[in-house]
């Protein structure tokens, strides 16, 4: 297996965590634990530190670690391939690079990742779970609102972002730029991954409860809860002077993934401003940045995800980076008030969203203890509060959209 002796991928140690004492009852409190559930920062820690069940080929730093969720690094190596893939069950994902790679990159000390064109770099991390644990993969929010699409990719794997129980084997990243080429190089980190023991309820009734008993999503009545809590467009633009959000242009520059707070938003973006009447038609050569009408809550005991979009509710595509971490918009880590930004592309034929249409779902799980940093608290958080918001790499935006 590829990586698997570099990663020092093996055998695992003593059991991954021990099993709370403490009973399962109250399980939407925010210090009960739990046997099943997200792991929090600390328990990814002991992963990381005692277990071995997350591995790397170098030392995992601290910022890495997310109040929910571990950030991950590219290698050393890109290579760029003739079409995305998954390698299915029977193969892993060295025997399809074989077939597939048309130039391999060193990225070592940096190189453009050219919009358009598809790149698998394997990872630093790898990992070597234990029974009943499994993992997920996402997008990072500022990978995402860059309009990067990267996923998760494991040896065997039948689906992108997701981590089988028990898996043992490298990671590897598809990285595929659609509107902005990118410089990137080793220990960037454009994607993320959650940690899950067991299977968490998840129904439709557990987020019923959560809603009427935390207001996940404000404005929002647990009637309308259905296979995650609701999420719809802002196209009024009141509390940001008629910007709804904004347009990416075309043929613009070239953005250095690791440089923050460094770009002008006017040389990359223009501004949407809120239509006379009717809805905001979306073409589908453009992408968007747009935010929420609801301002949404993640408690310190939960983690959420925006989910896939709906083909049933029109030809278009929200959110690439769907994870919100404990303490997201909470008033506990200073987030009153902040929304879901949504990053928007339609598909195929341009298509028409009002204010007020549901865009996405948030589905909520609760974790297995409460995590001992929250998103927001003292972490230097890149978007908690926010309103509409592009990603940490362009200067700061006039404040608007928070209240």
């Amino acid at each position: 297996m590829p990586g698997t002796n570099k990663l020092g991928l093996g055998r695992a140690s003593d059991d991954l965590l021990r099993e709370s004492a403490e009973s399962e009852t109250g399980s939407d409190s925010d210090t009960a634990s739990h046997s099943t559930g997200i792991l929090p920062s600390q328990e990814i820690e002991y992963l990381i530190r005692a277990s071995k069940e997350i591995v790397a080929l170098e030392p995992i730093q601290a910022e890495q670690i997310q109040p929910a969720s571990l950030d991950l690094r590219l290698g050393s190596v890109a290579y760029r391939v003739r079409a995305s893939f998954l390698p299915g069950k029977n193969a892993r994902v060295e025997d399809r690079l074989a077939e597939l790679a048309m130039h391999e990159m060193d990225i070592s000390e940096g190189a453009v990742l050219e919009r358009g064109c598809v790149y698998i770099v394997p990872l630093l991390e790898g990992l070597a779970l234990r029974k009943r644990t499994s993992a997920m993969g996402n997008p990072k929010s500022s990978t995402g609102r860059l309009d990067v699409f990267t996923r998760l990719i494991t040896d065997y794997g039948t689906e992108f972002d997701r981590v089988r129980e028990q898996y043992k084997g490298p990671l590897y990243a598809e990285v595929s730029p659609r509107t902005f080429s990118v410089l990137v190089r080793k220990g960037s980190r454009l994607n993320q991954i959650r940690i899950r023991r067991g299977s968490p309820p998840t129904g439709n009734e557990t987020l019923r409860r959560l809603q009427e008993a935390h207001q996940l999503v404000d404005s929002i009545t647990a009637d309308e809860v259905r296979d995650g809590v609701p999420v719809s467009m802002d196209l009024l633009g009141d509390r940001s002077g008629g910007v709804i959000g904004y347009k990416a242009k075309s043929h613009a520059g070239l953005i250095d993934v690791d440089r923050v707070r460094h770009y002008e938003m006017h040389d990359f973006w223009e501004p949407v401003l809120a239509p006379r009447k009717g809805g905001l038609v979306l073409d589908p050569a453009d992408f968007y940045i747009l935010a929420s009408r609801e301002s949404v809550k993640v408690p310190p005991m939960l983690a959420a995800e925006m989910v896939a979009y709906d083909a049933l509710v029109g030809e278009f595509r929200v959110h690439y980076a769907g994870f919100f971490d404990p303490g997201f918009g909470d008033p506990q880590a200073g987030g009153q008030g902040s929304r879901a930004v949504l990053e928007v592309r339609s598909y195929e034929v341009p298509f028409v969203i009002e204010h007020g249409q549901v865009v996405g779902r948030l589905v909520y799980e609760r974790l297995t203890a409460p995590p001992a940093k929250l998103y927001g608290a003292g972490m230097k958080s890149s978007y908690q509060r926010q309103g509409i918001a592009l990603s940490k790499h362009f200067k700061p935006l006039p404040a608007v959209g928070q209240g």
